[in-house]
């Protein structure tokens, strides 16, 4: 069991999960897992903390996909919510503008509107609501000097 935890951080679920899938019955799982919440082994507020972190800053998803994210992993609400305090809406709106000048520059030599439409399709993905996701590659296309003028403002 130490050896899963050592592979990499999981959550208390996906740590559940994995020695049921190795056939160890529940009644043996819980009061072991139990005892690794008792000296720190198993964290799962400290686990979500650190999601948040690296899918943030490293990914650049949006609180939304990393909400979701939290969720597969079996980490309740309230603590989801605890680490998700972490990205405010103006690092949000940073990491959104970094991603957007970065797929608006992938695009160069591309049909404008087609510019637009793999940026910010590729934003939603990440979880960025589409008028946030909108207004960056606006911006980014702006900064490019391509004219946006012409693009409705949806946020």
């Amino acid at each position: 069991m130490l050896r899963i935890l050592t592979a990499a951080p999981k959550s208390r679920r996906e740590l559940e999960q994995s020695l049921a899938r190795k056939g160890y019955p529940e009644h043996v799982v819980t009061p072991v897992l139990d005892r690794f919440d008792e000296v720190g082994l198993v964290d799962d507020a400290e686990y979500a903390q650190m999601v948040v972190r690296t899918r943030h800053a490293e990914r650049g998803l949006a609180r939304r996909a990393i909400a979701v994210e939290l969720r597969r992993r079996g980490i309740d609400d309230d603590t989801a919510a605890d680490a998700l305090d972490q990205v405010d809406d103006e690092g949000e709106r940073a990491a959104a503008a970094r991603l957007a000048q970065r797929l608006v520059a992938r695009t160069r030599g591309l049909d404008r509107d087609a510019r637009v439409r793999r940026a910010a399709s590729a934003l939603a993905r990440k979880g960025y609501g589409p008028g946030l996701a909108f207004a960056a590659v606006k911006d980014a296309l702006a900064a490019e000097g391509e004219q946006t003028g012409d693009l409705p403002d949806l946020e």
